[in-house]
């Protein structure tokens, strides 16, 4: 829980969404509220919070599937394709295959391999690897 940000993501069903995120992808609780259906979750790093809308909520409209729409987030890993086909085995929709691609930071290339899946519940998550 050292993380400047940490995105809090509403779910639909927190316990699908751990068997998810904790079960396919690795993530662990940190920790969690069960009767606030709330979970913090951590994987070297990238850290997130799940909660399923229950009580006292924070929405800027109505919430709608997918939930995910506009934003996507990547997260740093040691293997991508690995990570992709986790996601796909839990039966994640493919956004993005696995693709090797290189972006310019100022003038300088960096290149990685990714993909992107779509989490239950429409949050996109691309897994990008330093080659």
């Amino acid at each position: 829980m050292t993380a400047a940000l940490v995105p809090e993501l509403y779910v639909s069903d927190l316990a699908r969404s751990l068997d998810f995120y904790c079960g396919a992808l690795g993530f662990s609780i940190v920790y969690q509220r069960p009767e606030e259906r709330f979970a913090y979750i951590e994987r070297n790093g990238a850290e997130f919070m799940l909660e399923e809308p229950v009580g006292r909520t924070w929405l800027a409209g109505p919430l709608e599937a997918p939930y995910g729409r506009g934003v996507n987030f990547q997260i740093a890993v040691e293997d991508a394709a690995a990570l992709c086909e986790a996601a796909l085995a839990a039966g994640a929709p493919l956004i993005q295959g696995l693709e090797e691609k290189t972006y310019l930071r100022d003038d300088e290339p960096i290149r990685v391999r990714q993909c992107v899946v779509q989490d239950p519940d429409g949050y996109l998550l691309r897994f990008s690897e330093l080659l």
